[in-house]
């Protein structure tokens, strides 16, 4: 059974809805994701936080599409079109502002969509979000093992749900780990080829109304970060669980291609920024 693995990631792209905080039009979206300082704190935290981990997966076979609009300010199109051009999973895709943002979000994934696949797993990823460098390997592999959920209706959703809650701020950095159920990281939504939705079809707090669900609870497999730039500061509801401080380090590293003394230099560099999140 073919299973494609197939994603997206919004970086600032232009329209209206979608996101947590609203504008009023089109014009006042794009001055808001446009600010040259908010631009440069995304840039950093995508290339610092989640893109190692993207470029480290152990199953290479997988596609990420990178949203975002023809007139994104340079030098951040420059820099996602020479993403695209060294790394063959990061898929590029300009889309001009749509009023509806779901059919926006189905004109970036479509034409990567492979038909000959047998089931899509769906998954979304905000630029200041990780996910563990065997996600991919862990999403497959499991799938397989729960495959019978997923026949009877052609949609599961996969749910891997140990992870570690990123607050970044004037204070420095605090990891709280937590299992999360549904965040929205590390969360694949399987569907066959031939449907048009895509894992931002579907509401990630109410998934149990559209399909049966699977819920992984080790290993370790995202980091969600909470940061002035949020779009909401709240890491909501979750079951905690206890790291050491050594081994944290270790589960950075071997986990994420990431390591503290960086991140917490990112931290230091954006405390004090403020706005909304992802996207």
């Amino acid at each position: 059974m073919r299973v494609q693995m197939l994603g997206l990631c919004r970086f600032s792209y232009v329209g209206l809805r979608g996101y947590q905080r609203d504008h009023a039009s089109i014009e006042e979206r794009r001055a808001f994701l446009y600010d040259p300082e908010r631009l440069a704190r995304r840039w950093l935290w995508f290339t610092t936080l989640a893109l190692p981990g993207w470029l480290a997966q152990t199953d290479p076979d997988f596609t990420l599409v990178i949203m975002t609009g023809p007139d994104l300010p340079e030098p951040y199109l420059s820099h996602l079109r020479d993403l695209g051009a060294a790394t063959p999973q990061l898929r590029l895709e300009l889309v001009a502002p749509m009023d509806r943002h779901l059919e926006a979000c189905r004109t970036a994934i479509a034409p990567h969509v492979e038909p000959a696949a047998d089931v899509v797993g769906h998954f979304r990823h905000d630029d200041d979000d990780a996910v563990a460098v065997d996600y991919v390997a862990s999403a497959r592999r499991d799938f397989a093992a729960v495959r019978g959920l997923w026949q009877p209706e052609r949609r599961l959703s996969l749910d891997h749900s140990r992870g570690l809650m990123l607050r970044a701020g004037a204070g420095g950095l605090q990891f709280t780990p937590r299992i999360a159920h549904n965040m929205g990281v590390a969360l694949t939504i399987f569907l066959p080829p031939d449907q048009p939705q895509t894992a931002l079809h579907f509401n990630h707090t109410r998934l149990p109304l559209w399909m049966p669900g699977v819920a992984v609870t080790r290993p370790l497999m995202f980091i969600r970060s909470i940061h002035a730039d949020s779009d909401s500061g709240d890491m909501g509801p979750g079951i905690p669980w206890e790291i050491g401080e050594g081994d944290l380090d270790r589960q950075l590293a071997r986990r994420f291609a990431l390591r503290r003394d960086i991140l917490e230099g990112l931290a230091g560099r954006l405390s004090g920024a403020a706005g909304g999140r992802s996207c």
